[in-house]
């Protein structure tokens, strides 16, 4: 256990970077898919195809293909430059957004359609109407979505160690490659990620209450 502690420093700067990586990626991954369900829901066809057609190819590719995409294939043009963090980044982000925009759609289509009816009756514009009645229940329902997806993220983020990023799972690579502990600094590693998502399981299960009380 003693090399658990030593490598401790070595393995929570592992996991500042990934927590880092993790929130930036989502909240952009977010944005994204609420910007891509609402294109799906578009009247305009052509929006609805880009969207879908832009959906489906990251749903139907690995997201360590589209890593190996944004970070050697963009960088090999010659007017692209991207750093491994950030191309780390937008690989999380742009997977799990288009996994957020149909779990969105779903959200949305399922609410009752008397409530659209009853907005226009009050002078709501479309807008309006999904901005303050529609999004907000949708959202409501959508939590357990959400947060499977964001735990999904989460583990799929151990996949940027491939690419050089110093997170907590390559960090528990360096460590063992000096150590030669891997029993010990694997267990560790596995500790940290179920905490992070442990707690993650809980705050949704906290917003999950406090919403129903509503």
């Amino acid at each position: 256990m003693q090399v658990i502690f030593d490598s401790l420093p070595y393995l929570l700067e592992g996991l500042r970077v990934t927590l880092y990586i993790f929130c930036v990626a989502i909240v952009l991954g977010f944005i994204l898919g609420l910007l891509l369900a609402l294109l799906r829901l578009a009247p305009i066809k052509v929006l609805n195809w880009i969207a879908k057609i832009f959906i489906d190819a990251i749903r139907g590719t690995p997201i360590l293909v589209q890593l190996f995409f944004f970070y050697y294939g963009l960088n090999s043009l010659e007017f692209v430059s991207l750093d491994r963090t950030t191309a780390g980044i937008i690989t999380v982000a742009i997977n799990a957004g288009a996994y957020f925009a149909e779990n969105i759609r779903a959200g949305i289509q399922s609410m009752d359609k008397g409530q659209t009816e009853a907005a226009r009756s009050l002078g709501l514009t479309a807008t309006q109407n999904m901005r303050y009645i529609i999004l907000p229940q949708a959202f409501r329902r959508m939590l357990p979505t959400f947060t499977n997806q964001a735990i999904i993220s989460l583990k799929d983020t151990s996949l940027l160690s491939i690419i050089g990023i110093a997170d907590l799972t390559q960090q528990g690579n360096v460590v063992i490659a000096s150590t030669f502990k891997a029993f010990e600094i694997w267990l560790a590693v596995g500790v940290m990620y179920f905490v992070m998502i442990y707690l993650l399981s809980l705050l949704s299960s906290y917003l999950e209450r406090r919403f129903e009380l509503r």
